[in-house]
């Protein structure tokens, strides 16, 4: 029986271990954080039944995803791609509209969300760049110029409706980059350039959004002819919603008395759920603040994990990560070709920066972006292909050829 057990649940244990707790986090919280859910269908056990779905699935994709062989991850780079450009061009022109941006498909009754396909089409198609344009002192300059080629426009296409996403693939792309060797004067001026962009945007973002603080206000004040939109304007439709987060995250501290709990509930709630947790937190199942929270299941969920859990459950999620990226890395050492090496890094770069903006956000050192807390957050498609990267790891780890290691360092490990 045991054997058959470990046939199925193949490659690297820690890992394993680590995507076995965040999933059983993500149930218990999702299961807590849902009362909005249930409220609203009138079904207490409905929404925790599809999250647990949603789970189990993804369980079973990477289990599938782990038992495909490494070296077909690069087969799918191109079709991924050529998928990840015609459905981003497809959501901006008919894609489903979710909090004022359209970010999913609909197609036979399912919805997905583009940009997590491009999240590791990007990812593969770096590291195959990297690998295949090693030299012995590191990367070839080409590869630099490759790699920008086809992530630009992906993450433009991807910031028109969720800038968010674009800045993060993008940073984990220039990881990859530093990890892959590309020369640091490359790196340096396209920081250099990227820091006068973000500035420009920022600027072109509080030029052309408007601040919605006072929109009863505004409300009361509109004529009957609405005001024609330039083309800058429509371009950068999300431009209210950028400048009033970066508005709200530039503010003094304020008093609780002059906090206003309609305008910025989401961190109001969040801060108090964070305040209120104490070091062993309230239990499991015992928030308060999930039934003021809109997105407690998914943005602040961690908020959450943190009045239920406390301080101590909170510190153990991030250790959670932590490993995971530590044994990634160790992974990625032993991996004898390129093209494993950098494949591991970079989805689990993708999958640890991501948690930590999320953790950040929830705990108010980062303007609100959207991101959910990946493995732990409910989702769908996201929830899914997650879990297809964490399959992916654990392909590399059991697939890929490993350099052998000293007695001495196995019986370390």
């Amino acid at each position: 029986m045991n054997k058959k057990i470990g046939n199925i649940f193949k490659g690297d244990k820690v890992i394993w271990m680590v995507f076995f707790f965040l999933c059983m986090i993500s149930i218990v919280e999702v299961f807590s954080a849902s009362s909005n859910l249930t409220y609203k269908s009138h079904n207490y056990i409905g929404p925790i039944i599809y999250h647990a779905g949603t789970i189990a699935f993804g369980v079973l994709v990477a289990v599938i995803t782990l038992n495909i062989p490494c070296r077909f991850f690069k087969l799918m780079t191109p079709f991924l791609l050529l998928i990840t450009a015609i459905t981003l061009l497809w959501v901006l022109i008919g894609g489903q509209t979710i909090n004022g941006a359209n970010r999913v498909i609909s197609l036979f009754g399912f919805t997905f969300q583009p940009s997590e396909i491009a999240k590791g089409a990007i990812v593969l198609a770096t590291a195959q760049i990297l690998s295949a344009m090693q030299r012995e002192n590191g990367a070839d300059k080409k590869a630099f110029k490759w790699i920008l080629w086809i992530t630009i426009p992906t993450c433009f296409l991807i910031g028109l409706e969720n800038l968010s996403t674009a800045a993060l693939l993008f940073a984990v792309v220039i990881l990859m980059m530093f990890i892959g060797l590309v020369p640091l004067r490359q790196l340096g001026k396209l920081v250099g350039i990227l820091a006068f962009f973000v500035v420009l945007a920022i600027s072109m973002v509080m030029l052309v959004g408007h601040d919605t603080s006072g929109q009863e206000v505004a409300k009361t004040e509109q004529t009957d002819q609405p005001k024609k939109k330039s083309k800058l304007e429509k371009m950068l439709h999300r431009a209210d919603t950028w400048k009033g987060r970066i508005l709200k995250f530039g503010k003094d501290d304020v008093t609780p008395q002059e906090y206003d709990l309609d305008k910025d509930a989401q961190v109001a709630h969040a801060n108090i759920a964070i305040v209120s947790s104490n070091i062993i937190g309230k239990g499991p199942g015992k928030s308060v603040e999930r039934d003021f929270l809109s997105q407690a299941f998914s943005d602040f969920i961690y908020a959450i994990v943190i009045e239920e859990l406390g301080i101590l459950g909170a510190a153990f999620v991030v250790l959670l990560y932590i490993i995971l990226l530590y044994r990634a890395a160790r992974i990625a050492s032993r991996c004898e070709n390129n093209f494993p090496a950098f494949l591991v890094m970079g989805l689990a770069l993708l999958l640890v920066v991501q948690a930590a903006f999320n953790m950040m956000v929830a705990v108010g050192l980062a303007p609100v972006t959207g991101q959910p807390l990946p493995l732990i957050s409910k989702g769908g498609t996201s929830t899914i292909i997650n879990c297809a990267y964490v399959g992916t790891i654990l392909s590399i780890s059991r697939s890929a050829k490993m350099k052998k290691e000293p007695e001495a360092v196995k019986n370390i490990g």
